[in-house]
């Protein structure tokens, strides 16, 4: 079954630009296709802020893709694009979260969605409220929007 899915990409290392170009080239190519990109944003980093400078761009696509399954494929998109595994929050080349996989809860040690840290991140939020300002989150029942101007960061 077709699904609506929101994912936020990020990067901080390099060509910062061309590694977002490239992995959105190819989720649209081996994950599904992408309806709707927002702008870059440069944001500063969060939870490890003694790094570089992100920039954030949020995807809907549609993919018919299991939620363990679409995990697996950016998880293999991300290392294509340069990814090597670092520490937790720290620099790195590309990032793809699984904001909203439709309107499902999946909580799995591997998976959580809706991202868990979506409503305290406004470098998340922006990007998504660009593309799609009125989805509903399917836990905390606000929209994206709301979320947005209730974020303290």
């Amino acid at each position: 079954m077709i699904q609506n899915i929101f994912l936020l990409l990020g990067s901080n290392v390099g060509d910062r630009h061309a590694h977002l170009t490239a992995a959105r080239r190819l989720i649209d190519q081996k994950a599904g296709p992408v309806l709707f990109q927002s702008a870059e944003y440069e944001t500063a980093p969060w939870g490890k802020t003694d790094q570089a400078n992100f920039l954030n761009q949020a995807l809907q696509i549609e993919t018919d893709l299991s939620p363990m399954d679409l995990l697996q494929m950016l998880k293999a998109i991300e290392k294509e694009v340069g990814r090597t595994e670092t520490e937790k929050w720290g620099p790195r080349i590309i990032d793809i979260d699984i904001l909203f996989y439709g309107d499902q809860v999946v909580d799995h040690t591997d998976l959580q969605v809706p991202h868990p840290y979506l409503a305290e991140r406004s470098f998340a939020l922006r990007p998504l409220a660009e593309i799609n300002p009125d989805f509903v989150h399917p836990v905390l029942h606000l929209t994206v929007q709301e979320m947005l101007e209730a974020c303290a960061e």
